[in-house]
């Protein structure tokens, strides 16, 4: 797998938003219509025009992107065509480096993250009953 790693601008975030998209609906089926409608406004507005986001790239189309914020992991998602082929381990692999993270917060209800990144050496450190927006959707607080 060639692939490049890089620094999103904002004309790449109608591809995130994409790839965001196809990521939940394939892994966030607890997720209600409402609450997706409204990740699906505020990402692009409120997120990742005040985050560093990073873009992986096979042949020059994005597969997935990863933000982290001050050594947690805020997002990571693969496109869902692309997932089970590296991109995740890759993208995780090049964050750890670049930003030293060291946390991760994942939704209890998504079982295949939590295994991935235990897969990458996390362990469960806490939980918390709602989101980082308030909703009621519990958190696994994971630690390296």
């Amino acid at each position: 797998m060639s692939h490049q790693i890089r620094l999103a601008k904002a004309e790449d975030y109608p591809g995130i938003m994409e790839i965001w998209e196809s990521a939940v609906r394939a892994t966030h089926d607890f997720l209600s219509a409402e609450d997706f409608n409204y990740f699906k406004e505020a990402i692009p507005k409120d997120y990742l025009p005040n985050m560093e986001v990073y873009l992986i790239l096979e042949k020059g189309e994005a597969a997935g992107f990863a933000s982290a914020v001050e050594g947690n992991l805020e997002m990571l998602f693969i496109h869902n065509e692309r997932r089970g082929k590296g991109y995740g381990r890759k993208l995780y692999e090049f964050m750890q480096q670049t930003t030293g993270l060291t946390t991760v917060d994942v939704n209890e209800q998504n079982p295949q993250a939590i295994g991935f990144y235990e897969k990458m050496g996390f362990k469960r450190i806490g939980r918390s009953e709602k989101d980082g927006s308030g909703k009621d959707y519990p958190l696994i607080h994971m630690s390296l």
